[in-house]
């Protein structure tokens, strides 16, 4: 009770980590913190996209209640005046902060972050951010592009640094205002990479020579995926290099050679990022506050790296919903931590192989919507109560049971707890499920088949994941008053994890699975 809570939410991070499995990756700080914490294997997002998510898992609450499918929203507005995470904390006497990409700027957050509900002082934002989509990647004939592959001289960039660098810098020297302050804090910080561009120190390139990189391992569009589930990666076309390439809309592909580019890329860049969390967990130590704060990694959604054709995120495959998540509980997850003892050891990408293994881990299929019971609970505080089926008029509930209990429950108990009957949770069935969402304007690929805007909303995909399935139905869906009409489908997609664990062969209108 009475811990700190470091919470990092990285932009668009699949679990491409050493500590998740991934044999090419050097993330050996991530890899570290995962050492020290249980891991969730199956950490599903709520909807593939930036704003939609983030809303969702810091107010507890679907999308359907949050009513956020787009950008273009403020949920206090157009929802319901439901507390955030952050919020929750603040009125519990913590103080928050909120560095870099948290909330998601704009409209959804009423271009404050929400500001002050959730925070007790102005959200910080790098002054580099600015320039994220210039014209700062040099081409090959020297000249500058806004190109999705983008790796940079640092000393060249505006301002000489970059955006996470910068948040890297003010998270630290906030750790070092708090550590003096007999408050305890709440210290969010959002990472904006490996977010596109692909803009990272170049020297992170030299860690993934081009020649070890593959392409997915399914990198065609399947026979059988209906046209309303493909997202023809709309974002990634107006980039400089890939418009130069004039891919044929919608299904493409790109060229081989730059599909291995983009896949290099986005490694660099998770690596980089590595970096970031490891100067960022290392100041941790140097203050002395390991062994009383409370440390969350986790992402917004995952990211298409070719996968079934497809690029970016905007869809309900677990390439673009499946998440990192890890919670790090000093004296539950590991053993207690003395005052002053090293947990974090910043570890350099270029010269650490390590191969550490996470402490615990659990295959328990979870979801994002479930970060602010399970946090609340994690620090001591009162685990807000599960929403009624409607929740528009309630300001404090949620709809994501905490998974605190999941913690050590070894993977033989998992067998045995199928119905659990539990006054909090009332009775209800043990087989954990994630749903995730995702809107379309219309049956077949176009323009804005990515990002919809509400009005033009006229199809969403619920999906379902299971341990070992994912079942999506594509429904009519009315914006005007929010209703999804489950007796009209457009189509619907099952995939059977243990026998496709990719997602490529669709056998919903086999009826052998009727």
């Amino acid at each position: 009770d009475g811990m700190n809570v470091l919470f990092i939410v990285v932009d668009d991070l699949r679990p491409v980590l050493g500590c998740y499995g991934d044999k090419l990756v050097k993330s050996p700080n991530i890899d570290q913190l995962a050492s020290q914490s249980v891991v969730f294997s199956n950490a599903y997002a709520q909807q593939a996209v930036c704003a939609p998510s983030r809303v969702s898992f810091l107010t507890g609450r679907r999308p359907d209640t949050t009513r956020l499918y787009d950008f273009y929203s403020y949920w206090r507005v157009h929802a319901g005046n439901y507390s955030t995470m952050p919020q929750y904390f603040k009125e519990n006497g913590y103080v928050t902060l909120s560095v870099g990409k948290v909330f998601h700027p704009g409209v959804s957050s009423n271009h404050s972050d929400d500001y002050p509900y959730s925070w007790s002082i102005p959200p910080f934002h790098p002054s580099t951010e600015k320039y994220e989509n210039d014209k700062t990647c040099r081409g090959k004939d020297g000249k500058l592009y806004a190109n999705l592959v983008c790796p940079v001289d640092v000393t060249e960039m505006p301002g000489g640094t970059l955006p996470d660098i910068q948040s890297t810098e003010e998270a630290v020297r906030l750790l070092n205002v708090m550590k003096n302050n007999k408050q305890k804090f709440f210290l969010a910080v959002g990472y904006h990479k490996p977010h596109i561009p692909l803009r990272y120190p170049q020297e992170f390139l030299k860690l993934y020579p081009l020649e070890n990189i593959t392409l997915a391992p399914d990198p065609w569009v399947p026979a059988k995926l209906p046209a309303v589930a493909y997202n023809p990666w709309t974002d990634i076309r107006q980039r400089d290099d890939v418009e130069a390439l004039n891919v044929s809309f919608p299904y493409g592909p790109l060229p081989d050679d730059f599909q291995r580019q983009i896949r290099q890329s986005y490694y660099a860049a998770v690596s980089y990022l590595d970096m970031q969390v490891g100067l960022l967990l290392n100041a941790l130590d140097d203050v002395g506050l390991s062994n009383s704060t409370i440390v969350v990694f986790t992402a917004d959604h995952g990211w298409s790296l070719g996968e079934h054709g497809e690029w970016a995120k905007y869809s309900n495959f677990d390439v673009a919903t499946r998440v990192p998540l890890m919670f790090y509980v000093p004296g539950m997850t590991t053993s207690s931590v003395s005052q002053g003892e090293r947990v974090f050891p910043y570890l350099d990408p270029f010269s650490h192989t390590l191969g550490l293994v996470p402490q615990g881990r659990s295959k328990r299929v979870v979801e994002l919507v479930s970060l602010f019971s399970t946090l609340a609970e994690l620090a001591g505080l009162q685990v807000p109560p599960l929403c009624p089926e409607t929740s528009f008029h309630v300001a404090l509930c949620t709809e994501g049971a905490s998974i605190v209990r999941y913690f050590n429950a070894s993977e033989e108990k998992v067998e045995e707890e199928k119905n659990v009957h539990n006054e909090a949770y009332k009775c209800f069935n043990e087989e954990s499920v994630a749903f995730s969402q995702y809107p379309r304007p219309a049956d077949t690929p176009q323009w804005n088949s990515d990002k919809p805007k509400l009005k033009d909303i006229r199809i969403m995909g619920y999906s379902m994941r299971t341990v070992d399935s994912r079942y999506t139905v594509w429904v009519r869906f009315n914006p005007n008053n929010f209703s999804a009409d489950f007796e009209e489908v457009h189509a619907g997609e099952l995939y059977m994890v243990e026998t496709d664990p990719n997602q490529d062969y669709n056998i919903y209108n086999n009826t052998s699975h009727g």
